[in-house]
């Protein structure tokens, strides 16, 4: 029995394209950070540290770690100079992205009925962004982080998208078992992934990232308004 849904966020939640998302949020960081880099230069030293940290399988590092221990090691700056920047940064200027997002009432009302019918609820985000960035997405989505469980972010978790060590991770802190689980997203490769842990699957079309193949199983699929309909069949 499914007690327990885990949401993806950006295009899954929070309706945003992924690539327009990643251009809003260089041309911020490179605004906020100009005194110390071009833009060219951040956004290759922010990359190349997040690809390091979605490599990593420290299990004694968490994400934040990872990304820090990579990123000064490229730069000239010292950390007690720009953390407080890239506090200030996803605290306040992060939200300069939210013009490029929209809502979605039928995944907002999705939400409202699975806690009226008691379902735990988790937004499994990729944890590549701090716990502030992710407050404000699911702010800008249109929900309230109180109707949720858990929400994994860059603190919390030691493992990125697609390692199925996230899923086991996030299982292991909300205490679920998979197949008491369903993971509804919309990225056929980081999201669909989880199925192979024994949870169910719901891929969400509407700003679907990447290509459903023959061999690959999905428990159910369709755009947002099919979730709301599935949602109301749930016991």
């Amino acid at each position: 029995m499914i007690t327990t849904i885990l949401f993806d966020l950006d295009g899954t939640l929070l309706p945003i394209d992924t690539e327009e998302f990643t251009k809003k949020y260089f041309m911020e960081i490179s605004i906020k950070l100009r005194d110390y880099f071009t833009p060219e230069e951040i956004t290759k030293n922010i990359w190349d540290s997040t690809m390091y940290m979605i490599n990593n399988i420290d299990s004694d590092k968490t994400n934040e770690e990872a990304f820090f221990e990579d990123f000064y090691e490229k730069v000239n700056h010292k950390a007690e100079i720009l953390n407080p920047i890239f506090n200030d940064f996803y605290e306040k200027d992060f939200n300069n992205i939210r013009e490029i997002s929209t809502r979605s009432k039928h995944m907002i009302d999705s939400v409202a009925l699975l806690k009226e019918k008691g379902y735990n609820l988790v937004v499994a985000t990729n944890p590549l962004f701090p716990e502030r960035a992710i407050l404000h997405r699911i702010e800008w989505a249109g929900l309230n982080k109180d109707d949720f469980m858990f929400i994994s972010c860059l603190e919390k978790m030691h493992y990125c998208k697609p390692r199925l060590e996230f899923y086991e991770e996030v299982l292991d802190i909300i205490k679920k078992q998979p197949q008491h689980c369903m993971m509804v997203g919309n990225d056929v490769g980081e999201d669909m992934i989880a199925k192979h842990l024994g949870m169910k699957t719901f891929l969400v079309e509407d700003y679907i990232i990447g290509t459903v193949t023959e061999d690959l199983v999905i428990d159910y699929r369709g755009n947002y308004e099919d979730f709301y309909e599935f949602v109301r069949t749930l016991d």
